[in-house]
């Protein structure tokens, strides 16, 4: 067996322990590792004095459905809303049962299980939460998968789907959800709000194009990018089409652009204005209620992006918040709005036991699909935040152009002899990477140093190549 290396014995961010061996540094010696099997500590979990409750959440009406260890049914299924009344039903419902003195077994533990998916779940797993009660999360999948166990039939139904979950908690096929408490909730909340931003802010913008392209395709050939400068968005409030600009004139386009820039535009660019809209094959009907439209849609990209600018500072004040921030920040290439939707998406980081959870986290453990002597490739299962996975692809994206070490860890991915990557599938390399770091510095509470990112095999490698 070969003899592994401790996390800290080479200096470096890179993982240096081998699954075999462990050391251990006050005895000076090596031990084995015991594998951890989640799926039996979670079977563990459940006893003879365990009451699981699977709910199936919806927006008015939620059904549970009542069972023990084994997964026989103790109690009929019932039904309750979606508001106070309804909690305090389930609540006395599940309390009713424990203090039983008909069942032999008098339950002491409860686990409620429900599919943390949409946002109905939250209210009722918080509430749950506060009244001391264990809530635990199975992954729709797996329900989906397996409701055709028991009836051997496709059909779906909300009171189905609660005896369903339930006998997928007492598998041990559940897991512990997260819910961001204090900054890391505002960083959530702060992270979901951006990202509806943009969004909205890349429709509005879709849909002037979709106007300029209709009405006066040629202003790209005047302005590059017409949403970007002042003058240009002057020009498309005032007189965005080629009838209005050639109606006001030289003077008239000078005069609408002096409203919105202080500095003169010259006057040749807006003599090629003029120019390109004698020549433009833009449509010439329904022009008034075009401007009208054009006027709301740069309005609304003004509110959007105002609103934009004040999410961002808040998302700031948050970062400073976490105590991460220069550690973070200090990372050539990572800015303030990816640091903080990083937290925002996986809260604080060293809740985690190591930065391969992390990874797993956002769905990048690998995967295949061989069997016998058929031999599958392999790739990320995508089985985790797709948000993080995004947020991770963009940063890592940014850091190849501006951080060295990142950049010579992705020339050597791509270009080397054996098996080169794509770049896409390099990019999700250096995406794993930037986790690595990020929980080493956090963990270590150390400050970035760039000759550590590249770790002491991986250098060698690196100049073989």
């Amino acid at each position: 067996m070969k003899k592994g290396f401790a996390k800290n014995k080479l200096p470096d961010y890179d993982r240096c322990v081998l699954h075999e061996t462990h050391k251990n540094h006050n005895k000076g010696e090596f031990k084995q590792m015991k594998k951890i099997n989640r799926t039996n500590q979670r079977l563990e979990e459940i006893t003879i004095n365990t009451l699981i409750v699977g709910v199936d959440v919806a927006k008015s009406k939620q059904w549970a459905r009542f069972v023990d260890y084994r997964g026989v049914e103790v109690e009929k299924a019932i039904y309750f809303s979606n508001d106070r009344n309804g909690f305090e039903f389930i609540v006395a419902k599940i309390n009713e049962l424990c203090n039983s003195k008909i069942l032999k077994t008098p339950f002491t533990e409860v686990m409620i299980g429900m599919e943390p998916t949409g946002h109905y779940w939250k209210p009722l797993a918080n509430y749950l939460m506060k009244q001391g009660l264990r809530v635990v999360g199975v992954n729709p999948y797996h329900t989906k998968k397996a409701k055709e166990l028991d009836d051997n039939s496709p059909t779906a139904s909300d009171k189905k789907d609660a005896i369903t979950i339930a006998r997928l908690v007492k598998d041990g096929r559940y897991f512990d959800p997260y819910m961001p408490q204090d900054i890391y909730a505002e960083l959530r909340v702060l992270t979901n709000t951006r990202i509806s931003i943009k969004k909205r802010s890349n429709a509005v913008k879709n849909t002037i194009t979709a106007v300029l392209d209709e009405y006066f395709p040629e202003i790209v050939n005047v302005f590059k990018y017409p949403l970007k400068g002042k003058a240009s968005r002057q020009v498309l409030k005032s007189c965005p089409f080629p009838a209005f600009i050639l109606a006001l004139g030289e003077d008239g386009v000078l005069a609408e652009i002096k409203k919105a820039v202080k500095k003169t535009v010259g006057l040749k660019k807006v003599q090629q204005l003029i120019e390109t809209a004698k020549d433009s094959i833009g449509v010439d009907y329904g022009l008034e209620s075009a401007k009208l439209r054009m006027n709301c849609l740069i309005a609304e990209l003004d509110m959007i992006e105002a609103n934009l600018n004040e999410v961002e500072a808040s998302m700031e004040k948050m970062l400073d918040s976490t105590g991460y921030a220069d550690k973070v920040l200090g990372i050539k290439g990572i800015g303030v709005v990816s640091a903080a939707m990083f937290f925002g998406e996986v809260g604080d980081p060293l809740r985690f036991d190591s930065d391969r959870q992390i990874s797993r986290y956002a769905g990048y453990n690998l995967t295949e699909d061989s069997s016998g002597k058929n031999k599958s490739g392999t790739c990320i299962s995508k089985r985790g935040r797709k948000q993080l996975r995004s947020i991770l692809y963009k940063m890592a994206f940014t850091m190849v152009g501006q951080n060295v070490e990142m950049k010579e860890l992705y020339n050597y991915l791509t270009t080397r002899k054996d098996n080169p990557l794509k770049k896409k599938q390099a990019l999700v390399v250096v995406s794993k990477k930037i986790i690595t770091v990020i929980y080493s510095l956090l963990k270590k509470q150390d400050t970035y140093k760039p000759e550590l990112v590249i770790g002491a095999v991986r250098r060698e490698m690196l100049l073989a190549a």
